[in-house]
């Protein structure tokens, strides 16, 4: 920045572009914002489902079940190529990146390279991929999530605390929460949820650094994009797994295209993603599986997975289920939302920054 200001070369071009983004901020800051509606009246406005016992599939195991040294070569077949091609900076859909004019060319190079290093991946063994999943019994109690330890129904192992979307949008719009997908206790209904964590990245570091010692960046860069792959990969074919052992995935017939397109009943969203934005969730996954013994994945401070190649959340099967953003909350949810998790205001507000819909100073 002094630099710029003290070039008679780049001040000019430096102080129009500064005053361009202070205007950008001002006319953000002078928008009116969405109006919210209260937490009672969002609650009020929860997503309609009319429970049904029909729509209540009941798993064939409940508790949790671990998956050591996973055949790589089983969840090549489930990989979604295109966003490997997003990590290169390479904007299109494969297959029909090969296609392109402009990047055809250099995606199919990237592709059969790609290809090459992965098949030295699976024949010498050269990352594991590990995964833990559970089924628990559970129902809704408002906003919050009951597992219970057994089908008594009659002890709370824990809870996932879920947050509400409050924007007024059109004024008739439900305000969806995950806890929706779930019975509620007073149904009667005997639901079910499920948590898992899966990971591609163990022996990724060991490997990383060999390409570096041997100055080779690019297969370094190349075997992280293809665990993180692989990640997803298993995610995806362990969630195929889960709805068949939970009954309601066992007349899919699904291509590896309809997978992709999530053509399939039930969710799987995460903590720190739109339709749940708090992190601290997978806190509560990680105790729930002890994830870490089981699989080596460890949460750091900020509650991001190490080794990055992983991915964790929550299993939903209600036929009607489905994702969607939170978006902007009011501070009556943030202070309930706080009473029920044990953490101060001041807490919530933090790990929420980017959901509130007001200014917390």
């Amino acid at each position: 920045m002094t630099t710029s200001l003290l070039s008679d070369e780049n001040k000019a071009a430096f102080v129009t572009q500064l005053r361009l983004d202070y205007a950008a901020v001002r006319k953000a800051h002078a928008n009116p914002k969405q109006p919210m509606v209260s937490l009672s009246e969002a609650r009020a406005r929860r997503t309609p489902i009319e429970w049904k016992t029909e729509d209540i599939a009941t798993p064939s195991f409940t508790g949790v079940r671990v998956l050591d040294s996973f055949p790589l070569a089983e969840l090549r077949t489930y990989i979604d190529w295109s966003p490997f091609f997003h990590t290169w900076e390479m904007k299109g859909v494969y297959p029909r990146i090969f296609e392109d004019e402009r990047q055809g060319g250099q995606a199919r190079q990237l592709f059969a390279e790609a290809q090459t290093l992965l098949d030295r991946i699976i024949d010498e063994n050269l990352l594991t991929a590990r995964a833990v999943y559970g089924l628990f019994p559970a129902n809704a109690v408002g906003d919050d999530v009951e597992l219970y330890t057994d089908d008594s129904r009659a002890t709370v192992q824990t809870k996932f605390y879920f947050l509400r979307q409050q924007a007024n949008r059109e004024g008739s719009e439900p305000c969806r929460s995950l806890v929706d997908f779930i019975a509620p206790k007073e149904t009667g209904l005997n639901d079910s949820i499920g948590a898992f964590a899966v990971t591609s990245g163990i022996g990724l570091k060991e490997l990383v650094e060999k390409f570096k010692a041997q100055n080779d960046d690019y297969n370094a860069i190349m075997a992280e994009a293809l665990a993180d792959r692989l990640a997803e990969a298993f995610a995806e074919c362990l969630h195929k797994r889960v709805r068949q052992e939970w009954g309601y995935g066992c007349p899919e017939h699904l291509s590896s295209d309809d997978l992709i397109a999530e053509k399939y009943r039930g969710i799987r969203p995460a903590p720190g993603y739109p339709a749940c934005p708090d992190h601290t969730e997978k806190g509560t996954i990680w105790r729930l599986l002890d994830v870490e013994a089981k699989t080596g994945i460890q949460l750091t401070e900020s509650f991001a997975m190490w080794p990055g190649s992983s991915v964790s959340g929550f299993y939903f099967a209600h036929p009607e289920s489905r994702y969607f953003a939170v978006g902007k909350i009011d501070r009556d949810q943030v202070a309930d939302y706080a009473e029920r998790k044990g953490m101060s205001i001041t807490e919530v507000e933090r790990w929420l920054g980017p959901n509130l819909g007001y200014d917390p100073r």
